[in-house]
């Protein structure tokens, strides 16, 4: 499970302001009238260990995490071991899980929430979350949307086929949609970049490691995707530099992509 973090130096409000989509622009010393910073606490989510199990009928949260740095946090499906949810940092998961707003009516198959990679989390007391949203538009207009990304991050998926290319490309524009409406993506160039490894882009589309393989391949050839920066600290980057050739073969459910081998 979570193990707790000794405390950075850094103000926790003034990450929440500065970098995180729900809190992003808010006066600090507003904010800090709901979260006091004693009831603030930094989480340390180790890789491939369990955080919580989303969607569990009358179990509900009393945190909502909020991800600082470093890696991504999955939700995996429970019947088929699917990835439905990539959560980055910037971004929070836990609000449909928590007992009030979207959160009452999210009650499904039990969905298994773990960091992918070792990741660090602020966790905001259920108490503030609640008081912020029956008092702030702003907050809830944010709190919303967050629930709404994942729904369409979910759609993305289900509505991909098994063809390998198509597959793939939903996944991305998933990504893409979800990080560019939270305001984390693209960079000044455009470019849209994931830390995606390619066992969690298999599990997410159904696919076997070695086909992922080769449609990223495929996709590089053809300028769908570039290949990783030697400065980059993931060698799980994944790099989007043509997100509306994405969405050309995210449509492609009938036809096949020329450069695709396999019919």
């Amino acid at each position: 499970m979570a193990k707790t973090a000794k405390k950075p130096k850094t103000n926790l409000i003034q990450q929440l302001t500065e970098s995180n989509y729900l809190f992003r622009g808010f006066d600090e010393a507003q904010l800090a009238q709901y979260l006091p910073p004693d009831s603030l606490k930094v989480e340390k989510l180790f890789s491939n260990r369990p955080i919580y199990t989303a969607f569990l009928p009358d179990e509900f949260l009393d945190v909502l995490y909020v991800i600082l740095n470093e890696g991504l946090v999955i939700a995996r499906s429970t019947p088929l071991d699917r990835i439905i949810a990539i959560h980055y940092p910037g971004s929070c998961f836990g609000m449909n899980s928590l007992p009030f707003g979207y959160g009452l009516t999210n009650r499904a198959f039990p969905s298994l929430v773990e960091a992918y990679k070792t990741t660090h989390a602020i966790e905001i007391p259920l108490a503030a979350v609640r008081e912020m949203y029956e008092n702030s538009e702003q907050f809830r207009d944010r709190y919303t949307l967050l629930s709404e990304l994942q729904v369409k991050f979910q759609y993305h998926l289900l509505n991909c086929s098994s063809y390998p290319p198509q597959a793939v490309a939903s996944l991305l524009r998933a990504l893409i949609y979800q990080e560019r409406e939270l305001g984390n993506q693209p960079n000044t160039d455009g470019v849209y970049t994931f830390d995606l490894p390619i066992d969690a882009i298999a599990r997410a589309c159904q696919l076997n490691q070695r086909t992922v393989e080769q449609v990223l391949k495929g996709m590089q050839q053809i300028g769908l995707l570039e290949a990783a920066k030697g400065n980059e600290t993931s060698s799980d980057s994944v790099r989007a530099i043509d997100p509306e050739g994405l969405k050309e073969v995210y449509g492609k459910t009938r036809d096949k992509v020329s450069w695709w081998p396999l019919r």
